[in-house]
């Protein structure tokens, strides 16, 4: 579908790059010709991505830990980046979400999406956009968002209100960085299955059937219809694309009224059983960072 050298020039910058979705996105970038970097919060996932993507496709990797929570780091990693080669695109893909009746979300855990999802691609967007401003370079913006900033989603409020403030960005700063070539998009995936795909969102159930068995096309997402989509984003392919947020998920999110709304019927014992499943994630998940 795409030309090899279509990337070729282009540096970009994708965040939670290490694993899942944006390893997929970042490993379609290099292979059409794109210098990539990637950041997260584990250095060896990272630097073990960048090797094997490098032995695969050839090209650069260069690879960055940090915590897109901590507005510092985000600028001095800017910093480092634009000092050597600038950026042409930034993919923002990091970040977290859980289910959970709302009433028993607590501040932390509210905090622990919205620092990401909100507050992080903020960090990041602002930190390389205001390089592009002062370089005088032009710039493209794709963020991760999801399909709930059409119709919410209970039981992910937190999520619902960060993606839903990552899309009104998009849409904003497509108005008021125009001027300077800079370019926002982004794109709401449904349900794409990978390696390590979220068990905070569907503990004890298993999201393939669950989605398939839900969705008008019968079938769940794939990794190369979003890499098709986030290259032809990041590409330089429609330049007066600006300000759009593009929902591909086989209309699930026409048809179902938001993803969790069926978790309504669960009683105490099911959630209680959820969170309990939450947090054993979450230990082996520590373990491995461990």
């Amino acid at each position: 579908m795409f030309q090899n050298d279509l990337l070729k020039g282009k540096r970009i910058l994708v965040t939670g790059g290490g694993s899942g979705l944006g390893r997929a996105m970042a490993e379609r970038f290099l292979s059409l010709g794109a210098d990539i970097d990637i950041c997260g919060r584990r250095k060896q996932v990272l630097d073990d991505t960048a090797e094997q993507l490098m032995q695969q496709h050839g090209g650069t990797v260069h690879t960055h830990q940090l915590d897109i929570r901590d507005a510092a780091a985000v600028d001095a990693m800017a910093e480092e980046i634009f000092r050597g080669k600038p950026l042409t695109g930034l993919v923002n893909n990091a970040a977290g979400n859980f289910v959970s009746r709302t009433e028993d979300v607590s501040p932390r855990g509210f905090d622990a999406v919205a620092n990401i999802v909100a507050h992080g691609t903020f960090y990041v967007t602002q930190a390389v956009g205001k390089r592009w401003i002062a370089g005088g370079h032009p710039g493209n913006v794709v963020s991760i968002i999801t399909t709930w900033v059409k119709n919410g989603s209970p039981f992910t409020v937190p999520s619902a209100m960060s993606k839903s403030a990552v899309y009104t960005m998009t849409m904003s700063l497509a108005a008021e960085w125009g001027r300077y070539g800079i370019r926002l998009n982004a794109i709401g995936p449904g349900l794409i299955p990978t390696e390590g795909m979220s068990k905070r969102l569907y503990p004890g159930g298993d999201p393939v059937e669950i989605s398939a068995r839900e969705n008008p096309m019968g079938r769940v997402g794939t990794l190369e219809e979003l890499e098709n989509l986030a290259t032809f984003l990041i590409s330089d392919a429609c330049p007066w694309l600006t300000g759009e947020g593009i929902m591909m998920d086989g209309a699930h999110h026409l048809a179902t009224g938001g993803n969790f709304y069926k978790l309504r019927e669960w009683g105490d014992g099911q959630w209680q059983a959820a969170r309990d499943a939450i947090r054993g994630q979450d230990a082996q998940d520590r373990q491995r960072r461990d």
